[in-house]
């Protein structure tokens, strides 16, 4: 299995982007997707969830701006991000949760997304 994240680039603060993340390999069904973003020189933090049945969870310093949903059909999930602050500026990694007989967890390899101020 493998994840291919897109989307990401160099925007000005307030601007948008759109991440995309596509899973692909013998999948059984996907559980949870979901992007984590690692700063220069922290840890990786979560940014969002989505569920299969569609359920989303954000992290309380991007609530509000981003948007996380999935196409199950493309095995797909996107994070809409709007009103960027240059605080958002790390890598972002999309994560899946995969059932391949057995539940799996899984990573992109990042996209790096830059917020000038």
């Amino acid at each position: 299995v493998q994840l291919q994240a897109s989307g990401g680039g160099l925007v000005q603060a307030g601007g948008s982007l759109r991440l995309s993340c596509a899973a692909s390999g013998s999948i059984f069904s996907i559980n949870d997707m979901g992007w984590y973003r690692q700063a220069p020189g922290k840890q990786r933090d979560w940014v969002a969830t989505a569920t299969r049945a569609g359920a989303a969870n954000y992290a309380d310093s991007v609530k509000g701006r981003f948007t996380i949903s999935r196409d199950n059909a493309k095995n797909t999930v996107y994070l809409q991000m709007a009103n960027l602050k240059p605080e958002d500026t790390a890598v972002y990694y999309c994560n899946a949760v995969v059932d391949v007989g057995v539940l799996r967890d899984y990573w992109g390899r990042g996209t790096l997304v830059t917020v000038s101020s």
